[in-house]
């Protein structure tokens, strides 16, 4: 099992990109799961539709005689499975955290990739977990903070998250999402993200109306809109995580190209986003 645990602050799209992210490895051919592991908000069972669900992680996490598959859903379009949370309040009430990691090594051996999907900022509710993953993605959405004080940003979040992945002996990557900016600024954060903050920058994901009409319609947008921006960007996201993970990049198109410009910058001395996971 290769597990992923993907982390940041509240509305950078965690739950967008695990969504989309569990997506994209499910149609390259990897049995796929993700888990909402945000205990007292979950919302990404909304993402695939998946509405009041009768059994899920809160039913397991209080009934530990429970079957883990019984609370599986099966996405037919995308072929995703998830284990989603309840949106009832009275489910949050006197729950064990510290299960969740076992629920995970359960169902996760059935996977060749999990995904789950951390609460706001530090994740309290899946830190058990973390010794079950060997990534750890970082979402990052820049647009809310004012360019001059994003390397302040930065540092109070990225860096603490980061040091907590690093604890647990996670690679650690991280994700710019609903980016707005110009190339120049981006490239300035990305250059202090991988040389001041050690950290590599797996992909750049524009902003996008197509991905909140998405959520609304249940759909994860690489199912919804393939071919808009943020999908596109969301895909090359995959490869590069691809690559890192099982050493598999795509060889075709423009991503090939993307690829190539990739090793003819690691040839030239400097280093781009996604050189180290």
């Amino acid at each position: 099992m290769v597990s992923i645990v993907i982390t940041g602050r509240g509305g950078a799209g965690k739950t967008t990109l695990s969504a989309n992210l569990s997506t994209y490895f499910s149609r390259g051919g990897y049995r796929s799961l993700v888990v909402d592991g945000d205990l007292y908000l979950p919302k990404l069972a909304f993402h695939f539709g998946i509405y009041n669900p009768q059994y899920n992680i809160h039913t397991l996490l209080k009934n530990p005689n429970m079957r883990v598959v019984d609370a599986v859903y099966h996405d037919p379009k995308t072929k995703v499975d998830i284990l989603p949370g309840s949106s009832k309040l009275y489910d949050v009430i006197d729950l064990d955290q510290k299960r969740l990691r076992e629920i995970v090594r359960e169902i996760g051996t059935r996977y060749r990739v999990t995904i789950i999907d951390s609460p706001v900022g530090i994740p309290f509710d899946t830190i058990s977990t973390f010794r079950l993953a060997q990534y750890q993605l970082i979402i990052v959405e820049i647009e809310r903070c004012p360019i001059h004080s994003v390397h302040r940003m930065i540092e109070n979040e990225v860096v603490k998250l980061k040091s907590l992945g690093d604890a647990y002996g996670l690679k650690v990557g991280v994700i710019l999402n609903k980016v707005r900016e110009s190339s120049r600024s981006v490239d300035d954060i990305i250059d202090f993200l991988e040389y001041s903050v050690d950290v590599p920058v797996v992909g750049v994901i524009p902003f996008d109306h197509r991905v909140p009409e998405a959520t609304n319609y249940g759909r994860p947008v690489l199912d919804y809109a393939p071919h808009t921006k943020a999908s596109r960007a969301i895909a090359e996201s995959g490869d590069i995580l691809n690559g890192w993970i099982f050493g598999r990049e795509k060889k075709e198109g423009m991503l090939h190209r993307f690829y190539e410009a990739i090793i003819s910058f690691l040839h030239s001395g400097r280093v781009p986003a996604g050189k180290k996971l």
